[in-house]
């Protein structure tokens, strides 16, 4: 993938606040795994996806709906990346979601840890 820090981080921020599936799904290796924890899948058992396939599968969906999302705070280094979402939902909900990415030799995505704390 051969992306620098700052184009990663914009690539991100972009797809991410443009509700964009296809981008955000490209940027994980085929055998990437997600692991989602929220209200509805807490730790003791919480969602797994693998491979791109499933992984694009899950983004299409949370881009199908509408609201709208902006990427704050983010960090990355030494093969790792980090950072919030603020996402709002036309009926005013609130979701924070905070995800920490192991990247791989290309800079893909390969491992990653969503949690999401919604309002109730």
């Amino acid at each position: 993938m051969g992306t620098t820090t700052s184009s990663l981080h914009e690539t991100i921020r972009r797809a991410v606040e443009g509700r964009d599936a296809a981008a955000l799904a490209g940027l994980y290796a085929e055998d990437a795994s997600v692991t989602v924890v929220d209200r509805s899948t807490p730790p003791s058992s919480p969602r797994r996806i693998h491979g791109r396939e499933e992984i694009a599968a899950y983004l299409a969906d949370v881009c199908s709906r509408e609201m709208s999302h902006e990427v704050r705070d983010y960090v990355e280094g030494d093969g790792r990346l980090a950072h919030t979402e603020h996402c709002r939902y036309p009926d005013g909900t609130r979701v924070l979601c905070m995800t920490v990415a192991d990247l791989d030799a290309d800079r893909r995505i390969a491992r990653q840890t969503i949690v999401q704390a919604w309002d109730e």
